[in-house]
């Protein structure tokens, strides 16, 4: 049974480690907050400047002034603080981010991730991602296993305009858990009832099975 995207969301928060500072994507990686463990304690880092950001509002408490990096509506801790763009991307660039866990439409057997753009549809904007996998210290990638047409998404190479090469440590799809490391992709985990056959299946990346 493939796990849903809370199921991953749980899987990504065990990459949580007390202290750490941490920057959650759109979509899928903005779950993995509600999934803390407990006596846990991580910073959340928006890249538009905001450190240590709250759970999503309740209606009564909707700021409209205070969003994440997706736009989304949220809230402020007491230990919150605000400050430029420039400011955010320093701490990214300058590596005192410890982990990101991203969104992404490709990612090869060797790391590479496609999750900015796909040519001839509209782009708002590649966001903070090329950088955010450049100077984070460990990127993790939530994404369905396969697209809406069925096609693989762990690909030989990224058909896609790139966002990074060779940046990725671990992919969290709803099939299973996949590391990477110059030693190339290998399989850690299966989702419950999930079979090795139906990974090879729907994966062209090649991969070593490692459960």
């Amino acid at each position: 049974m493939a796990w849903s995207r809370d199921d991953m969301a749980s899987v990504a928060a065990r990459e949580l480690r007390d202290g750490f500072y941490v920057n959650l994507g759109i979509g899928i990686p903005t779950l993995v907050a509600n999934y803390i463990p407990e006596g846990v304690h991580v910073t959340l880092q928006s890249e538009n400047g905001m450190l240590g950001m709250g759970p999503f509002p309740r209606e009564h408490e909707i700021d409209a002034d205070l969003i994440n990096a997706g736009k989304q509506t949220i809230t402020e801790l007491k230990h919150t603080s605000y400050f430029s763009s420039a400011d955010s991307f320093g701490m990214i660039r300058g590596g005192h981010i410890d982990l990101s866990i991203l969104g992404a439409m490709e990612v090869s057997e060797t790391g590479d991730l496609a999750n900015w753009m796909i040519p001839g549809k509209m782009v708002k904007g590649m966001g903070g991602a090329m950088d955010l996998v450049a100077g984070v210290k460990r990127v993790v990638v939530i994404m369905d296993h396969a697209s809406k047409s069925g096609e693989p998404k762990l690909l030989h190479k990224c058909s896609l305009p790139l966002t990074g090469t060779e940046c990725v440590d671990r992919v969290i799809t709803n099939l299973g858990v996949f590391d990477i490391d110059s030693k190339g992709m290998r399989l850690v985990e299966l989702a419950p009832e999930v079979t090795l056959d139906e990974i090879k299946s729907k994966t062209e990346a090649s991969f070593r099975a490692a459960l």
